[in-house]
């Protein structure tokens, strides 16, 4: 399977780079193919209005960064994406907030790439990693409730959110309760992570786990 891994930090060195690398580490010992990016290489621009921006010739985002590249040949390839972040007052870095603002670009009526968007985006899997220097428990639950909006809302499964305490660069490593550790296994279970998120009319079996 393909797995992106996107670091939103502006630190290569950071917290949540070492998040990610733990994260990548698994994944490829999994057997998957695994592509690390920062997206400060990519994403510079934030949405503007659609209505004035986009090019007149053939109704594309004129924005002059390298958003499309990152959606069309990074993202929609892949089939799990670990998006991984700092805390930013107590939300994803804006940078991170802009890559799904933007989509709005490509999934509108008037976007020449919306089919190929929107079929492209959903049913994927998701996991977040987030290095926090608070370890109040309330600190990311905004960041948390976030992201399973923006999954269900595209039609894809957020298998997991790992959170590690740290502040200084590296220091992620000490945090007791491991999140290197965790962020790995999440890499590593990316695909296989059961997910349920029933329905009423959910048709389902009285037991959780086959053979139990």
């Amino acid at each position: 399977m393909k797995v992106l891994v996107i670091s939103a930090g502006p630190r290569h060195d950071g917290n949540s780079h070492a998040l990610a690398d733990a994260a990548i580490d698994g994944a490829r010992a999994a057997g998957n193919d695994v592509e690390h990016l920062f997206l400060d290489d990519y994403v510079e621009r934030l949405l503007g209005n659609c209505r004035l921006c986009r090019s007149p010739q053939d109704g594309r985002c004129s924005l002059d960064d390298r958003y499309a590249e990152l959606l069309l040949d990074k993202i929609l390839p892949a089939d799990g994406i670990v998006f991984a972040m700092p805390l930013y007052f107590y939300g994803m870095p804006g940078r991170l907030k802009t890559v799904f603002d933007r989509l709005f670009c490509y999934t509108a009526n008037s976007a020449p790439e919306q089919e190929t968007v929107v079929n492209g985006i959903a049913g994927k899997t998701v996991g977040v990693l987030i290095s926090c220097e608070e370890s109040y428990v309330g600190a990311t639950h905004g960041v948390a409730a976030q992201f399973q909006e923006l999954t269900r809302y595209l039609n894809q499964n957020l298998v997991g959110i790992v959170v590690g305490n740290a502040n200084s660069r590296g220091e992620i490593a000490h945090d007791p309760s491991d999140p290197l550790a965790r962020a790995r296994d999440l890499g590593g279970r990316l695909f296989d992570i059961r997910v349920t998120d029933y329905r009423i009319d959910t048709a389902r079996s009285n037991r959780v786990w086959s053979g139990s």
